[in-house]
């Protein structure tokens, strides 16, 4: 979606990106260090891994492609008045509806709650509405006319806290949800670019975002949850004003992701958040729907601009990334082979044994870790090692003790965060070590 354009001390401030490509990540080289080197290297048989749970090309939960297995992902706005319709009264059926639809599907959810979108009412549940001091503001957006929340009210406030924290304490475990995007303004994409901007009034004051951030960090144990890039304009984020925020577990996603001026405003913001928050929270967004050039192109084999999908998931980390009218531009086919350069790829390179001791190395061969535990296990043996703190680019020895002597093991990844349907896939890429 479009936006104010970025402040000029900001940009001063920043380093943006050159827009060139990264060229393909080299396979992981295998050491085997001296306490293996008496053990016997056993011969694998190389296979490929498929598309990963939690990656690649996201769908809209109603887009009419999304029972496919070109995606793992599928997206959904929801309001926060289908939630409360009184103080203190939350009742999660259209939650559990569209987690349970996604998930039928073998897939999981990428939830964002708004309350404000251009042409339609705000989703300020209507007990909040009627309070004589509660004022919402009408304004043009799009031209068209659009309702911003009263953010004055104490009891708005009040009450966005109370939904996170009850959302957390009903779904920040369950294996159907696997990202949460959350944010003020438009979409909830942290900005006001056309309509009536008030800070405090139409946009939450960056005091009570501070608490609110703060309080995400709190409720939210397991749950990956992002917020807009465009946080980092000083006009709308509290980042400026309030440092120790970048130190929160939040990740980003990216609304306008591949426009034009990606490589100015956009890396800019990303820069802003710091080049390795993927260490320790998910990367994301949305193809540009600032033209229909952007969209028709995104995910150009030979790609576009100068740049490649392939290569600009690989320098910003990508994770997901929503490709709603991607069906009508890319086979499925390409969607899927898309959504393969986003999130983690572990390979199995290497394996070896002595006796009922064995080792094998792992690497992560993708763009980001995966973001909840998963362990290597072979043999129906689970190794001790989570997979979760593999970075890309790193591989590790992972040691196990097996009921028999290995000859052909089997290999598989344990991990508890997903639907019936889904499993991380193993590559097996062998060197000779």
């Amino acid at each position: 979606m479009k936006r104010l354009t970025f402040p000029l001390l900001l940009l001063a401030l920043l380093c943006g990106c050159d827009g060139e490509d990264i060229p393909t990540r080299p396979g992981v080289k295998v050491i085997v260090p001296p306490e293996l080197e008496d053990y016997t290297p056993l011969p694998l048989e190389t296979r490929e891994a498929g598309l990963q749970p939690m990656t690649g090309i996201v769908l809209w939960t109603d887009n009419d492609d999304a029972a496919t297995d070109a995606i793992q992902l599928e997206f959904a706005y929801m309001l926060y008045s289908d939630v409360c319709k009184a103080k203190d009264t939350y009742d999660w059926t259209c939650v559990e509806s569209r987690l349970d639809a996604v998930a039928a599907r073998r897939h999981q959810a990428v939830l964002r709650f708004r309350y404000t979108y251009v042409g339609e009412e705000c989703a300020v549940p209507d007990y909040i509405k009627a309070l004589p001091e509660y004022e919402e503001t009408v304004g043009e957006s799009e031209g068209k006319q659009t309702d911003f929340p009263d953010w004055r009210c104490a009891e708005l406030q009040r009450f966005h806290l109370d939904f996170y924290r009850r959302f957390a304490e009903r779904y920040d475990k369950d294996p159907r949800l696997a990202f949460l995007e959350t944010g003020f303004g438009l979409w909830a994409e942290y900005h006001i670019y056309d309509g009536p901007f008030i800070p405090g009034r139409t946009f939450p004051s960056k005091a009570f975002q501070a608490e609110f951030l703060r309080g995400m960090d709190i409720w939210f144990k397991e749950t990956p949850w992002c917020i807009s890039i465009d946080a980092a304009d000083p006009a709308y984020g509290p980042f400026q004003t309030d440092p120790d925020l970048l130190e929160g577990r939040f990740g980003n996603f990216d609304d306008s992701f591949l426009c034009k001026d990606h490589d100015d405003y956009n890396a800019s913001c990303w820069r802003f958040f710091g080049e390795d928050r993927y260490r320790r929270s998910p990367l994301g967004g949305e193809f540009s729907y600032y033209s229909n050039f952007d969209q028709k192109h995104a995910l150009d084999r030979k790609g576009f601009r100068g740049r490649t999908f392939e290569g600009e998931a690989a320098k910003y980390h990508l994770s997901f990334i929503i490709g709603n009218d991607q069906p009508a531009f890319q086979s499925l086919a390409r969607i899927r082979e898309a959504g393969m350069a986003t999130g983690y790829r572990f390979v199995v390179k290497a394996f070896r044994a002595k006796g009922t001791k064995a080792a094998v190395f792992v690497a992560n061969e993708g763009v980001a870790p995966v973001y909840r535990d998963a362990f290597l296990v072979v043999d129906g043996i689970q190794g001790e090692f989570n997979l979760r703190e593999l970075m890309p680019g790193e591989g590790r020895w992972i040691s196990l003790t097996l009921p028999a002597p290995p000859n052909t093991p089997a290999f598989k990844v344990s991990c508890k965060h997903l639907v019936q349907g889904q499993q991380i896939s193993l590559a097996i890429s062998p060197e000779n070590t």
